[in-house]
């Protein structure tokens, strides 16, 4: 029955990891990932039968149909009907694999009460966040049978909305995999199992010039990300100019002088973020006047992209509290918390706890083009740098993907909330990069010199 048999390595080690409750095999292009989703799957058809229930997700519609073409060579051979009406593949022993589709984490909802002893999700990266994810590992159970292997399997690459969140749960904590993860919250066992391009022996044979395809993609990133798997290869960075380097600097007692200010902004189901940030005024060597530091936040959240819906007394509290004895000059928050819907703005509510706001510049591409002159600088040196204890605006602004529809905005399924606050607090205080300095009057060549000559030539003599 099993018509199709996993590759030597990673493929074997992660179709024979039955025992793992929620397993992501990921990395490289070409690794053989789609081929591993359906043959773990087919692999308990037979034992199972009726009880071996299984559903797989993409996020859109049209990207079904690779992995459901792949799906007609592997499972015709096992006299398995494909039932186009209801997208299923339906065995004569009674178990069924559903295709489905979900666009956002709402659409989870329509799928409680289900049940289902497999779970497969392709392309995991490409959800921005992990909550249709979780709320469809509930539905990994089966009330008829005791089935000890019952599973939930996703495969994906770096890149996409969703990488920092996938980053986060699966590859952080082991990032060379095959070391089981105990989730002490939901008991379970996740981990992580490299896939490479060179482990998929069956296609270098049969396209052998793919490897050389993918180092002609141009974008070194997308190279390391595509042919080694490198999840610290952020494809289509919107702020690629970013780097730990030049924009993370180690705490430091700052002058109690300069001007300090709030920026907010505000999330109750998604995170909420403020910063607090301070504008040199020349007086420290290494921080030119007007340099902006971004040297504390408070991030709401209890998982990337999740908020942990907070009351605004709660957050108002928080913001004091981190406040300590400081003199906050001013704050800036989303002009959206001061529309008054039948009753009191969210800015109001603020204000009776003690927190003062007022709106924030919000044109998105201006305060973009904010956040990038200032990562950009001048003369070498950024015009804002964070502490590296800002730790969400550290690990969410480089992950920022630029929108596929609008490309000069940023992608807002992403986890946006600490670059949205730092927007608000950069568009508060403008930044216009210097114009170059004029060259010099280019000299004539009666009057240039020999050395002036032959560096301008583009074909040298050799010299004797």
């Amino acid at each position: 029955m099993f018509a199709w048999s996993p590759q030597p390595g990673p493929q074997s080690e992660a179709i024979a990891a039955t025992w793992c409750d929620e397993l992501f095999f990921g990395g490289a292009r070409g690794g053989g990932k789609s081929d591993y989703l359906l043959g773990d799957y087919l692999q308990d058809v037979e034992r199972y039968g009726r009880h071996w229930q299984g559903i797989l997700f993409r996020k859109s519609y049209p990207e079904l149909s690779g992995i459901i073409e792949r799906a007609r060579a592997l499972y015709t051979q096992t006299n398995a009907q494909w039932k186009e009406a209801s997208h299923e593949w339906h065995w004569p022993n009674g178990a069924k694999l559903r295709f489905r589709h979900l666009e956002r984490d709402v659409d989870a909802d329509k799928y409680q009460g289900h049940q289902y002893s497999w779970i497969g999700f392709d392309e995991l990266p490409n959800w921005a966040s992990p909550g249709g994810y979780d709320k469809l590992k509930a539905c990994r159970r089966w009330a008829d049978m005791e089935i000890p292997t019952k599973r939930v399997r996703s495969t994906g690459n770096p890149g996409g909305a969703g990488h920092q969140w996938v980053k986060s749960r699966f590859i952080d904590p082991a990032p060379r995999g095959y070391e089981p993860i105990f989730d002490e919250r939901t008991k379970w066992r996740r981990m992580f199992i490299p896939s490479r391009v060179k482990d998929n022996l069956i296609l270098l044979m049969n396209d052998p010039g793919y490897v050389d395809s993918l180092r002609g993609v141009g974008s070194e990133l997308l190279v390391r990300a595509w042919l080694e798997g490198d999840w610290s290869a952020i494809v289509g960075a919107y702020f690629d100019c970013f780097s730990l380097e030049r924009h993370v600097i180690a705490p430091r007692e700052l002058p109690k002088h300069w001007t300090r200010f709030r920026a907010f902004d505000w999330g109750s189901a998604k995170p909420f973020c403020c910063l607090w940030l301070a504008v040199s005024d020349g007086t420290v060597a290494e921080h030119p006047a007007g340099q902006v530091i971004v040297y504390k936040e408070l991030y709401g959240s209890s998982a990337p992209n999740v908020g942990v819906k907070w009351t605004f007394s709660q957050v108002a509290e928080a913001i004091r509290e981190r406040d300590g004895h400081e003199n906050i000059t001013y704050s800036v928050a989303d002009p959206a918390m001061f529309k008054q819907d039948g009753g009191p703005s969210m800015a109001e509510e603020f204000r009776k706890h003690g927190v003062l706001f007022r709106p924030a510049d919000n044109e998105r591409i201006a305060g973009w083009v904010q956040v990038r002159q200032r990562l950009q600088g001048h003369d070498e040196i950024p015009m804002v740098q964070m502490f590296s204890t800002v730790t969400n605006l550290i690990r969410t602004l480089p992950a920022l993907q630029h929108d596929e529809v609008k490309p000069e905005d940023v992608d807002t399924d992403g986890e946006d909330h600490a670059a949205d606050a730092l927007r608000y607090g950069l568009m508060s205080r403008p930044y216009t990069q210097p114009a170059p300095e004029a060259g010099k009057p280019l000299r004539g060549v009666e009057n240039a010199t020999l050395d002036e000559l032959w560096k301008s030539s583009p074909r040298k003599a050799k010299r004797l």
